[in-house]
């Protein structure tokens, strides 16, 4: 699993593409497809792939895999099919987990090969559907091995059900679509009239107390954002990422232009305070929402409706077709709300595993299950820098 792992030998599999089947015997009728791992860094095929390939999430992109190996600190598996010359019909992004200590009854906490840990989404990107086929059944294969774990897959489509036996689907949560106007030149508008309202008193609020909305230009930046992200994910009780994390996210993308960390700002007579702040993903017509924060005491200052505005606008100045909101687990009305309020539509995400587990254990991840338990007694009390310490621990497993 470290970055010293042997690339194992080229599973090659005859495949009929009139009928479209897989065959063990060759002819002038088959081409041979073949499977193996390759280094997305050094391979430039990789990012050309995810780049044209209109299902591309920006999870495919070499750079966020890249900034995962800084958080888990080691190399994933990275899987590719080509044809006998070469081309390459499709990739699947993996990486091993080592799970956490007594965690046999809970399967999302347990070791895992998975596509990918702490990523809304991932799974196999294919331009033939055998392609599919066999990346599904290398990566059961790898994850059967001498020391068997739990295959999860975070699949973007529902597209993969009975393709290869054992592999089962299981429903996730929703994530919200935003459809942006096709006219750059045509203003982005908010259609229910009541939400609109909402967000117009919201974003005159937060100019009439002194915020202002700018791109993050240095790491103190960065740094000084992080700060409000942690209070914001203690505060809510979920699991914080590292700032390790996000300083290989700036490193690793931002000169890509693949990311974006908008931040709010409040400017009065005594100078300015970054007070919250949001971090986009850019692939494609895509852009993603992926990280928010803002400090406590100043969310009636309403910091997260004007900058989730001012990127929305900018996205779709900029040709942006498509508003990814992100995921609402379930029960969470409010965040569904503030979500759907913008005119995004949910659209279910699945997820598929071997081998198949209760249907009752998999209603979130591993973490988010463990510090609801704890914070019933002490989570929301604990300093921040000690939140930030023990979760970079946990999520080093999961």
């Amino acid at each position: 699993m470290g970055a010293g792992r042997q690339m194992e030998r080229p599973v090659v599999i005859a495949v009929n593409s009139e009928k479209n089947q897989v065959n063990s015997l060759a002819n002038s009728e088959f081409t041979q497809l073949s499977t193996r791992e390759t280094n997305p860094h050094l391979d430039p095929r990789w990012e050309l792939f995810v780049r044209q390939h209109p299902d591309a999430s920006i999870y495919h992109h070499p750079a966020w895999l890249a900034a995962l190996e800084r958080e888990y600190e080691h190399r994933g598996v990275y899987l590719i099919c080509e044809d006998s010359g070469g081309e390459l019909l499709g990739l699947f992004p993996l990486m091993y987990t080592r799970g956490l200590p007594f965690s046999k009854s809970r399967p999302l906490m347990e070791a895992r090969l998975a596509s990918l840990p702490r990523t809304p989404l991932a799974g196999p990107l294919t331009t033939d559907p055998q392609a599919t086929v066999l990346l599904l059944k290398e990566a059961l294969r790898r994850a059967s091995g001498k020391q068997p774990v739990r295959l999860q897959i975070k699949a973007q489509k529902r597209d993969l059900l009975d393709l290869v036996n054992g592999i089962v689907e299981k429903r996730w949560r929703f994530t919200y679509m935003l459809r942006l106007p096709e006219n750059p030149s045509e203003p982005f508008r908010i259609a229910n009239s009541k939400n609109r309202a909402k967000i117009n008193w919201s974003i005159n609020k937060a100019a009439t107390n002194g915020l202002r909305i700018r791109p993050a230009e240095t790491e103190n930046d960065l740094s000084l954002w992080y700060c409000s992200y942690l209070e914001t994910m203690r505060r809510n009780v979920v699991p914080a990422r590292s700032h390790r994390f996000f300083l290989a996210l700036w490193q690793l993308m931002r000169p890509k232009g693949l990311v974006k960390l908008y931040l709010a700002e409040q400017h009065n007579t005594s100078g300015s305070r970054i007070i919250g702040g949001h971090f986009y993903f850019y692939l494609g017509r895509t852009m993603t929402y992926a990280f928010s924060a803002s400090r406590t005491n100043d969310l009636s200052l309403r910091p997260n409706d004007i900058i989730l505005w001012q990127a929305i606008n900018d996205a779709h100045r900029n040709g942006f077709g498509i508003v990814d909101l992100g995921e609402v687990p379930e029960g969470d009305d409010n965040l569904a709300q503030f979500k759907s309020k913008w005119g995004a539509e949910p659209v279910r995400l699945y997820r598929y595993y071997y081998p198949d587990f209760p249907d009752a254990d998999h209603s979130s991840d591993g973490t988010e299950s463990l510090l609801a338990r704890v914070a019933m007694g002490m989570w929301r009390h604990l300093p921040l820098g000690v939140t930030s310490w023990l979760v970079d621990r946990i999520h080093a497993r999961l």
